[in-house]
C-alpha cells in the first residue's frame, strides 16, 4: 500500500504545483515527465520518503543551476528531472542502508 500511496502522492504533488503555477503565471513550470518520474520514485521508496526526496531534488537542481549559470552567463531553464533522479538514487541508497524510512 505504501507504494500505491507514494505513486499517487508523488504524481498529485507535482500536478497540483503545475496547475497553480500555470494559473498564476500563464506559463508551464514543470514537464509531464516530472510528474511521472516522481510517481515512479514514490512507488519505489514509499510515500514516507517523498518529502526528503523532493527536498534533495530541489536542492540539487538549484546547485546545478548556479554552477551552469556561471559558465553560460545567461538565464537558463532549470531541469528538474536530473535532480529527481539524483535524489531517487540517494534516498533509495539510504533506505537500503537503513538510515531513513
Amino acid at each position: 500500500m505504501d507504494a500505491l500511496y507514494g505513486a499517487v502522492a508523488g504524481y498529485l504533488a507535482l500536478w497540483l504545483l503545475y496547475w497553480v503555477f500555470l494559473l498564476l503565471t500563464r506559463r508551464e513550470g514543470l514537464g509531464f515527465g516530472d510528474f511521472k518520474l516522481l510517481a515512479a520514485l514514490g512507488a519505489w521508496v514509499g510515500w514516507q520518503a517523498l518529502p526528503t526526496l523532493v527536498l534533495i531534488a530541489a536542492s540539487s537542481s538549484i546547485i546545478f543551476y548556479f554552477f551552469t549559470r556561471q559558465h553560460s552567463g545567461k538565464n537558463t531553464i532549470i531541469p528538474f528531472g536530473p535532480g529527481l533522479s539524483v535524489a531517487g538514487i540517494i534516498v533509495l541508497t539510504l533506505q537500503l542502508a537503513d538510515y531513513i524510512v
